[in-house]
């Protein structure tokens, strides 16, 4: 008996199976091929002009390594400013608008003096504070997937039992007891500032690496300076990490 018919009607089904889900395949590696990092970076305390320069240069340093596009940098000075709780809200469901849910990253950072109740907003006379439930609640309202949030602030721990997830990365410059260092007026970083976004992510090639290289360099500056730890914490994220590799 002849096997050739049988075998050429297994090549035609083989075929057939390809050709139905070939455009699947393709949507989903053009998907990753056009994945987008949109950054949103908040310095709410204008106090001091470090959380504007940090908030600045972080936005761009993260733009620069993860190729992200759009970039939006909001900050408060002395005088005013729109870097409200009520404009973080309205800042991040208008990019969500123009993300891919699904697939696209939000990036979020967000830079102030922080307590056990959340973070100092201050423009001008305006002073408010950003709760943990409040940021979880705006997150969640966007809808995507896939979130970075960096906190650099005092106490800034307790905003990981809200935010953090498999699908949400969260760091943090200190944990929920502690407070961190190096918010004076005139500086250009913060001490977690400058160790994460200046130094360690210009050099690592993922966002693992970057923190575990900032939390030594904050440990060490810390310990030069007599001060308590501030005790860096990085929670959530299992399914957001791979998918941030720095450009080279």
């Amino acid at each position: 008996m002849s096997l050739r018919p049988s075998i050429r009607q297994l090549n035609a089904a083989l075929i057939a199976v390809l050709l139905i889900f070939a455009p699947t395949f393709a949507a989903g590696q053009g998907a990753e091929d056009h994945r987008k990092v949109a950054v949103v970076s908040f310095g709410l305390y204008g106090g001091q002009a470090v959380f504007r320069r940090e908030a600045t240069g972080a936005a761009q340093i993260v733009a620069n390594r993860f190729g992200a596009d759009p970039v939006m940098v909001r900050f408060n000075t002395k005088t005013g400013g729109a870097a409200t709780v009520e404009t973080l809200n309205a800042t991040l469901q208008a990019q969500a608008k123009r993300m891919n849910r699904d697939s696209d990253i939000l990036f979020l950072i967000l830079t102030s003096h922080g307590s056990r109740d959340g973070l100092a907003v201050t423009a001008g006379r305006m002073t408010e504070t950003l709760k943990p439930s409040s940021l979880a609640e705006m997150l969640e309202r966007t809808g995507i997937r896939y979130k970075v949030v960096i906190i650099s602030a005092c106490y800034s721990g307790v905003f990981i039992p809200g935010i953090a997830n498999p699908d949400t990365l969260v760091i943090t410059a200190a944990d929920a007891d502690h407070t961190s260092f190096g918010c004076e007026d005139k500086a250009k970083w913060t001490y977690f500032g400058d160790a994460f976004f200046n130094i360690a992510l210009r050099q690592a090639n993922n966002l693992k690496d970057a923190f575990l290289l900032a939390r030594s360099l904050v440990s060490k500056r810390e310990l030069r300076q007599g001060f308590e730890p501030s005790q860096p914490q990085m929670a959530g994220g299992r399914n957001v990490e791979s998918l941030l590799v720095a450009r080279h």
